[in-house]
């Protein structure tokens, strides 16, 4: 065989051909320490052309989660929309449901709230799913605990125990959530009752997991379609994510 005296850019170009195909002859050792000098010395030479590959490699990475979360999103349509243990709000037949993870002691979700009480006022044929995912420690676990039991017992006014909760001063725990819902009517002990219903418990730990298989680490974040969209959004941003699955349909 020929001795290689390659450009260090045909080098290059040789040893990414030679990734793509399979070489008639195997190169012995003395030609394989040949190219890996050649290439060697090139991106010593270009080391700009690392910041390239690590970009590459950063994009494929992020395209092959994005397709392993909508994977999960499209396998998992029944316990992300059809939860029984998840409050509704919105209209309950809507064409668009959006899923909205939070945690009373957000204050992102808590803004947040403003933008999902305008969509349901203007568009009639939107509906929320709240998933109960409380991640900002013991308070938050039990006010949400309350949340579920109040939902269970009071479907019908959970919309109003979720809005007077959020707008609670101070930080939301078990007490504050008996309070509201006390004021909305509710039997002390047939919540608490119900309260210690393991099922309820079990309703969170489920969400837990569904947050960890999609990526989920803070609140508010939704689900729109087969996209996860975290953060605080907006009532304009939240609109047109609706818009686009709207028109997808």
């Amino acid at each position: 065989m020929k001795p290689l005296h390659f450009s260090y850019r045909a080098g290059l170009a040789f040893l990414g051909a030679a990734t793509l195909i399979t070489p008639a002859v195997a190169f012995d050792e003395n030609e394989k320490q040949e190219i890996g000098e050649i290439v060697r010395e090139y991106l010593l030479a270009n080391p700009e052309l690392l910041g390239e590959v690590q970009e590459v490699l950063e994009e494929r990475a992020a395209a092959e989660e994005e397709l392993a979360r909508v994977a999960i999103i499209q396998s998992a349509q029944d316990q992300l929309l059809r939860d029984p243990a998840d409050p509704v709000l919105g209209n309950p037949d809507g064409d668009v449901t959006v899923v909205e993870f939070f945690d009373y002691n957000c204050g992102f979700c808590r803004r947040a709230m403003a933008d999902m009480q305008t969509i349901i006022e203007s568009d009639a044929n939107v509906r929320f799913v709240l998933k109960e995912f409380p991640i900002l420690g013991p308070e938050s676990i039990a006010a949400h605990q309350v949340a579920l039991a109040f939902n269970k017992l009071m479907p019908e006014k959970y919309g109003e125990f979720h809005i007077q909760l959020m707008e609670f001063e101070g930080r939301a725990d078990e007490g504050s959530a008996i309070e509201v819902a006390l004021g909305l009517g509710i039997d002390e002990a047939r919540l608490r009752e119900t309260m210690a219903d393991p099922t309820l418990s079990n309703s969170v730990q489920s969400t837990y997991e569904l947050a960890e298989g999609l990526g989920i680490g803070g609140t508010p974040s939704y689900v729109i379609g087969d996209s996860l969209v975290p953060g605080a959004l907006g009532v304009d941003e939240l609109r047109a994510r609706i818009a686009e699955v709207r028109a997808a349909n």
